[in-house]
């Protein structure tokens, strides 16, 4: 063929999800997404199937009505807030926004597998920069950074790592970079991370940092996909300018408004997520499993080499239950264990002790 895509375009490595079949099993336990085991609120269900009338319509194309529960709920400016088909696509208007060819984009090993797929995606140049004991590391990031920076993207907290910065390095790497660089929080799993606001006073307080967040883990809606981000009225209006009117179905922001408002829902959740985090960790450990504290809905646990992992995998297959296997983010040895109901930590402690304990 002569055509030919953008520069980059075919340097990308397509991304892969967890897996959600095993093959001859109808009862499987799926742990390897990090959904919310409780499913969506019955509150956002409610305002979604009332909706379902008006399916004819088009829907806002200014997302007043989300932006300002959004704003309401997190004490946010709603002008200052965009809203994307699940925290990707804001990403993806970043990187399509400020980067291109002869760019540089930067993310840590152990960051979104995303990253270096935008930057491609955008013609620029992914650039990976190593972690500390699976935490991000500022100076590494700062000793990278150069003239052609133009992103940073940061996963905070980690994923598939759980671990999180402290926010006194957080605001070190936003103080040092230059103003010709973006830092952009991912925070996806930020609500699990009690006291963390994602980044927002970040956000207020530098003209070239932007917070994202989603409504696919603690809201349990990640078949609806839908996210945002935060940022200086600039960058908002920037990316604005190339987000497609339409880009969000009415089912989408009517549901996703209800659940950002049902308080109690979400208290829950994340009261029930800290409890089977801390059984999961607490249970990894004692069979000689190594974890990190995990300030997400998932627990990284690390086995004594690939072979163990593989072993393990194996094992909780065997039991109908599937983890996510972690070699691609720089854990052979490692699976992701999603924090799930009670019943769901014991199945996947009970397995393992039985057949996997050292």
């Amino acid at each position: 063929m002569t055509i030919r895509p953008q520069p980059g375009i075919l340097d990308i490595a397509p991304y892969v999800g967890g897996a959600s079949r095993i093959d001859g099993r109808a009862d499987v336990l799926k742990l390897s997404a990090n959904e919310n085991p409780y499913g969506p609120p019955p509150s956002a269900l409610a305002a979604m199937a009332e909706a379902l009338p008006n399916l004819h319509r088009y829907p806002s194309t200014d997302h007043a009505p989300l932006r300002e529960a959004i704003g309401e709920v997190h004490g946010l400016d709603p002008d200052r807030i965009v809203i994307g088909v699940g925290s990707d696509e804001v990403l993806q208007f970043i990187a399509q926004a400020y980067a291109g060819p002869g760019d540089e984009v930067i993310h840590t090993e152990h960051g979104f597998s995303l990253y270096p797929i935008l930057a491609h995606a955008a013609g620029a140049t992914p650039v990976s920069v190593p972690e500390r004991e699976r935490v991000v590391d500022v100076d590494a990031i700062l000793d990278r950074v150069g003239p052609a920076t133009r992103v940073v993207y940061l996963t905070n907290p980690g994923n598939p790592t759980g671990t999180r910065l402290p926010e006194d390095e957080l605001a070190r790497l936003a103080s040092s970079l230059p103003t010709s660089c973006l830092l952009v929080l991912d925070g996806a799993y930020a609500e699990f991370s009690d006291g963390f606001d994602g980044g927002a006073a970040l956000v207020d307080a530098y003209d070239n940092v932007v917070m994202t967040r989603t409504f696919s883990k603690v809201y349990g809606l990640g078949g609806l996909r839908v996210g945002w981000g935060y940022g200086p009225a600039e960058v908002i209006d920037t990316l604005l300018r190339i987000r497609q009117p339409f880009n969000m179905s009415t089912i989408s922001l009517i549901g996703a408004e209800a659940a950002v408002r049902d308080r109690d829902f979400v208290a829950r959740c994340l009261a029930a997520n800290a409890e089977g985090r801390a059984r999961l960790t607490g249970g990894l450990r004692q069979l000689g499993i190594a974890c990190d504290d995990s300030h997400t809905n998932f627990v990284l646990a690390r086995f004594a080499d690939e072979a163990a992992a593989d072993a393990a995998e194996t094992t909780l297959k065997t039991a109908g239950i599937i983890v996510r296997r972690v070699k691609g983010y720089g854990f052979p040895e490692g699976l992701r264990i999603t924090v799930g109901r009670p019943e769901d930590v014991d199945a996947v402690l009970a397995t393992l002790r039985e057949r996997v304990a050292p």
